[in-house]
C-alpha cells in the first residue's frame, strides 16, 4: 500500500501544478480579416447652411446636388456564426466635379452588417464645410466574390445637413 502511495505522489503533484492551466479560459481562434475595397459613386444633397459655409470659405457651389466619386477601403474584422459582421471602413470621395469643383471628403465608419446584407455605421467625416458625424445605413447585395452596396448617409453638422446616396462594388480579398 505504501508503495502505491509513493507512486501516486508524483502523479498528484503533476495534477496540482497543471490545474491552473486547466482553469484558463477558452481562447478563440485568430481572426480572419477580409478586405473589401472598391469604387463608389453617387450624389449628395447639400442644405443651404452647408452652401453658405462653403461660400464663406471661397467655394461657390452653383447647385445643391453634387456628384460623388471615390473609393472605399473596408476591412471585416469579426464574423459571428450567425453571419453578423463587424466592419471598419474609410470612404474617400471627391464631389462637385460636374460643377468644376473638387470637394474632398473623408469618412471613417465603424459598423455592422447582417447575414442578409443590411448594414449600419457611424463615424467622423471631414470636408471643406467642416467636421461632422456621419450616420449610414444600407444593404449589400452579394454576387460571388463581388458585393454591390447601396448606402444612404446623413451627415448633420454645425453648418447644416448633407444627405448622400452611394453605390459601387467591392471584390472580396482575403
Amino acid at each position: 500500500m505504501k508503495r502505491l502511495f509513493t507512486r501516486m505522489i508524483p502523479a498528484l503533484f503533476t495534477i496540482v501544478l497543471a490545474s491552473p492551466a486547466i482553469a484558463q479560459t477558452y481562447v478563440p481562434p485568430p481572426l480572419r480579416l477580409v478586405g473589401l475595397s472598391g469604387p463608389r459613386f453617387g450624389v449628395t444633397v447639400l442644405d443651404q447652411g452647408v452652401l453658405d459655409r462653403l461660400e464663406e470659405r471661397a467655394v461657390t457651389v452653383r447647385r445643391p446636388v453634387i456628384s460623388q466619386f471615390g473609393w472605399q477601403l473596408e476591412k471585416q474584422f469579426f464574423s459571428a456564426s450567425s453571419g453578423l459582421t463587424a466592419l471598419n471602413e474609410w470612404v474617400l470621395l471627391m464631389g462637385g466635379l460636374e460643377q468644376g469643383l473638387a470637394l474632398p471628403s473623408a469618412t471613417w465608419m465603424v459598423g455592422v452588417r447582417t447575414s442578409k446584407g443590411t448594414e449600419f455605421g457611424i463615424g467622423p467625416n471631414v470636408t471643406p464645410a467642416g467636421l461632422a458625424l456621419a450616420l449610414a445605413a444600407g444593404i449589400t447585395y452579394r454576387a460571388g466574390p463581388m458585393n454591390v452596396p447601396i448606402n444612404l448617409a446623413v451627415v448633420p453638422s454645425a453648418a447644416g445637413v448633407r444627405v448622400t446616396v452611394l453605390t459601387g462594388f467591392t471584390m472580396r480579398r482575403p
